[in-house]
């Protein structure tokens, strides 16, 4: 399988630093996800390449420009503030989307920034472009012709929306891989298996009836992002029975996963896309530091199988998944799986 990664480019956002029930500590968003993954997918026999530079079209095909402008120049505006923070941290939100635009970067850093789980360093504009080239560059080897690519996303993607960034992600790379095939194909379907829904991914698609969305997940009633992937929400307007969450009591392990994957899959077969994004969370590990569900090994393989069978053009592209033992072993079976599966049509 061709794999796209940019590591020396990806590497240089490092944000230090987030809040945790009000507390400081350590970010788990650390570029060494890229080593282990990059180790794997070699180790595996997989096809390494870099991405090609997109430019911001395949990025602005889903993001608001108000919003990319102010990713490119808010730490430069940031650091001319007397006393502010190493790092663009948002300390007041608006209570609405509607609400006023601001022209001071502390107001839009709280108008763009959901958390404070997606701090913006120095560098951290190159890598988010980098990440998202990635993801373009894996939807462009699919339209011509590969069976399937997997896109080394980091930084992360599924919590950004249209325009807000979000637990560790800032630029929607399964949207913007979902866009990019959208060139060729009617309908695209996104299924995400990250432990955290897919909140901006669906948000970005809610409206819509050429993306499916579905995400398999931890019950976000007391978990990240709480306020989005729970049952009920199906979709708005047209979109309206184009998306599909199906949250799992925490500590899932891999029979209840699969066994919610299966319904998700059935709606998938029943939208009949004519290619498929994988948003590949590997934090549903039963060791992963967030310790949500209970997703192993040889699980990871079997969701990877799962995925395959569907036989539709494939772009995988990479969220979650934090240093742990298993980080590497677990996207092995996963990309291991799919290849051996996976048969388009």
């Amino acid at each position: 399988m061709k794999v796209f990664a940019a590591p020396e480019r990806q590497k240089i956002h490092y944000p230090r630093n987030f809040l945790v029930n009000g507390a400081q500590q350590p970010n788990p968003e650390k570029p060494e996800r890229v080593d282990r993954l990059l180790a794997a997918a070699g180790a595996g026999g997989h096809d390494i390449a870099a991405p090609a530079d997109h430019g911001l079209g395949p990025i602005a095909a889903v993001h608001t420009p108000e919003y990319l402008r102010f990713l490119e120049n808010i730490y430069e505006r940031w650091a001319r503030i007397p006393g502010a923070s190493d790092e663009v941290i948002p300390n007041i939100h608006p209570d609405r989307r509607e609400a006023s635009y601001p022209l001071s970067a502390v107001g839009q850093a709280g108008y763009h920034m959901a958390d404070t789980a997606c701090p913006i360093g120095p560098d951290s504009w190159a890598a988010i472009r980098w990440s998202a080239n990635c993801a373009a560059s894996a939807a462009e080897a699919v339209l011509d012709g590969a069976p399937a690519a997997y896109a080394l996303c980091r930084p992360p993607g599924h919590h950004a929306f249209a325009d807000l960034a979000g637990g560790f992600c800032f630029v929607n790379n399964a949207a913007v891989a979902a866009m990019v095939l959208r060139r060729q194909h009617a309908r695209v379907a996104v299924v995400d298996v990250d432990l955290h829904h897919g909140n901006g991914t669906q948000g970005i698609f809610y409206k819509r009836d050429d993306v499916l969305t579905v995400s398999v997940h931890a019950d976000p009633i007391r978990f990240y992002p709480f306020f989005w992937g729970h049952a009920h929400e199906r979709g708005e307007g047209v979109g309206t029975g184009y998306n599909l969450n199906l949250p799992l009591p925490r500590g899932s392990e891999d029979a209840a996963f699969l066994e919610a994957l299966d319904r998700g899959l059935e709606t998938v077969a029943a939208f009949a896309p004519g290619a498929l994004v994988v948003a590949l969370g590997l934090d549903a590990f039963e060791d992963d530091p967030f310790g949500g569900l209970a997703v192993s090994t040889a699980g990871f393989g079997r969701i990877g199988a799962r995925l395959a069978a569907l036989g539709l053009p494939s772009v995988i592209v990479q969220e979650g998944g934090y240093l742990c033992d298993g980080l590497g072993d677990n996207l092995a079976a996963f990309l291991g799986a799919f290849e051996a599966d996976h048969k388009t049509s």
